[in-house]
């Protein structure tokens, strides 16, 4: 049998491989039709302008789907973990498991919402994607050292919290610098007084997105070990 195959392990991979196709493919297509420059935009400005503002929505919906599958799934595993080892409280892992889907809920809204049509609603869904997927990432990883030596390994445990910090302090300066940036062109110049700002916020953001993403590569042992299934009861 192939890894993939191996339990829900197909889950994450497809989450991971899916949303970094998401960003990488609306930069690309954004790039080749000069609508952003080269040097690092934010990501919400490589889906805003027709055509890549709509393969960045639709994939970005998939990959908000496979978002709410993999963090369900995860929750339904810890939930059996603590069954057996009584390792890991209930309110932890169901606060876990509502920020992880808050943070899908967000990344849906950043999609639909394009920042030059509806820029507030935009922004409200980007710190809500970025804050509760930070938020999601710190828990899963408090989970992960209440829950060894059952689950994960030490060494995964502390990917997961290297990952998490990482994520955390590349958001502190995408949040404040982007307080400063005061033009919301697609285009930026070097002369502009904020292009410090926005520079920092964008390289910044990227990297917080691509550590949440990545985060759920982590899951992928774990996920070896389990599959879900769905029980019908006929009621007469």
């Amino acid at each position: 049998m192939f890894w993939f195959k191996q339990g829900l392990c197909f889950l994450p991979v497809f989450l991971v491989t899916w949303s970094s196709s998401t960003f990488i493919v609306s930069y690309i297509i954004a790039l080749f039709r000069r609508d952003v420059d080269i040097i690092f935009p934010y990501i919400s400005d490589t889906g805003a302008t027709p055509p890549e503002s709509c393969i960045f929505g639709l994939m970005t919906f998939i990959s908000a789907c496979a978002g709410v599958s993999t963090i369900y799934a995860r929750y339904k595993y810890v939930e059996k973990l603590s069954e057996e080892t009584i390792a890991v409280g209930t309110c932890l892992n169901k606060a876990a498991l509502v920020f992880g889907q808050l943070s899908c809920l967000g990344m849906l809204i950043v999609a639909t919402f394009q920042e030059t049509t509806v820029p507030v609603v935009h922004d409200v869904g980007a710190v809500t994607f970025f804050v509760s997927g930070i938020v999601y990432t710190i828990l899963q990883s408090w989970i992960s050292y209440r829950a060894y030596p059952f689950g994960s390994t030490i060494g995964v445990c502390r990917a997961r919290f290297g990952i998490a910090a990482l994520a955390t302090v590349a958001f502190i300066p995408t949040f404040i610098c982007a307080i400063f940036v005061k033009q919301s062109q697609l285009h930026r110049h070097k002369d502009d007084e904020d292009y410090p700002f926005h520079l920092a916020s964008a390289v910044c953001e990227w990297i917080a997105a691509f550590s949440f993403i990545c985060f759920f590569l982590t899951y992928i042992d774990d996920f070896k070990l389990f599959t879900l299934r769905v029980n019908t009861e006929y009621q007469y």
